[in-house]
């Protein structure tokens, strides 16, 4: 069975960077996010951690993880927010003690994933894969992003439902902020491989494809051991962001997936929009969406609101999901069974 923590009002969040800390010029967000957040009524507790960024990381391992362990057993802390995320988070798992994981929320996704992903194989608690604590410094948020609030606060055997974007944002431009932080100004397009509507459900599990494939073979990656632990061997449906990787190395990816099992009884895949997923000679990320859902006949969905080109939603690993695509729109519930 799966655990669900519960955002209450006025909980403390921990901000911790157990990836990539936050440089002294860009102080200024981590401050004007945290104000945000006690705008909202919560109480804000920020580590060393985020203070500090050298060599690809906030700090070493070992002052990392002891930062995130004394949050995670602080029983003030409700949820535990990263500014963002970064490369070498994965450097800190052999440090957790995954069997003293407290029942409360960790939110964000890129390098953060590793983290979330690890968590709910490992433990059965549900991680929220949204945004960043960065991505909330705004005065408002855009409708999709803004979610995560109700989402986290979502109670157990509740559901929850969720929108596809109305627009996404195209490129970041740092020179022109906005008051909602990003600049959204594309329609936003769900696609299929298949023609007409698609309805699939299953678990979510998933994150940042680029990271979250270290997991394999490692203690922290055992899929067969969550569906059997956790979901009574329920069906998967994985969800993945591709960050940086071309389309041939995406495919290697996916494949080792389906090596090590990661693909056994999935009902689906989801896909969101990247601005990587660059081609290799003439062939394609489309042509990786078709291969895969021709290997393992299941659906393909892509394009949708997830990962490094905004908003998002939010996505909740180890609840049981609901996702309906036609006509380039999409609805996400989840339920917390």
């Amino acid at each position: 069975m799966i655990t669900y923590p519960f955002l209450d009002k006025g909980t403390t969040i921990g901000v911790t960077a157990p990836s990539s800390g936050v440089q002294p010029e860009l102080h200024d967000l981590i401050k004007q996010s945290c104000e945000r957040m006690k705008s909202k009524g919560f109480n804000v507790i920020c580590g060393d951690t985020v203070w500090t960024q050298d060599k690809a990381k906030s700090a070493s391992a070992k002052k990392r993880v002891e930062e995130f362990n004394k949050m995670m057993a602080d029983e003030n802390i409700g949820l535990i927010f990263p500014p963002w995320g970064g490369e070498l988070l994965i450097e800190i798992l052999e440090g957790i003690d995954f069997s003293q994981i407290q029942n409360k929320w960790v939110l964000g996704y890129s390098d953060t994933s590793v983290l979330l992903l690890a968590i709910t194989l490992t433990s059965g608690i549900a991680t929220a894969h949204g945004s960043n604590l960065i991505d909330l410094r705004g005065e408002y948020s855009d409708e999709t992003t803004a979610m995560w609030e109700k989402v986290l606060s979502t109670k157990h055997g509740e559901s929850v439902l969720q929108h596809s974007s109305k627009k996404y944002q195209e490129k970041w431009r740092h020179d022109h902020p906005t008051p909602c932080v990003f600049h959204l100004t594309e329609p936003t397009s769900w696609k299929t491989i298949s023609d007409g509507k698609v309805e699939v459900e299953g678990r979510l599990v998933g994150g940042c494809i680029d990271v979250i494939r270290h997991l394999i073979g490692t203690p922290f990656g055992n899929v067969q051991s969550f569906r059997q632990n956790y979901i009574n061997d329920e069906p998967l449906l994985w969800y993945f962001e591709n960050c940086e990787m071309t389309a041939t190395d995406l495919r290697r990816s996916l494949v080792q997936m389906k090596l090590a099992g990661w693909f056994e009884n999935c009902a689906g895949i989801l896909f969101g929009r990247s601005a990587a997923n660059t081609p290799v000679g003439n062939y394609t990320v489309e042509d990786v969406y078709l291969e895969l859902s021709a290997e393992l006949d299941i659906p393909v969905i892509y394009d949708i609101d997830c990962g490094h080109v905004p908003p998002q939603v939010t996505f909740i690993n180890g609840s049981y999901a609901e996702v309906i695509v036609g006509e380039g729109k999409g609805t996400v519930r989840q339920y917390f069974r």
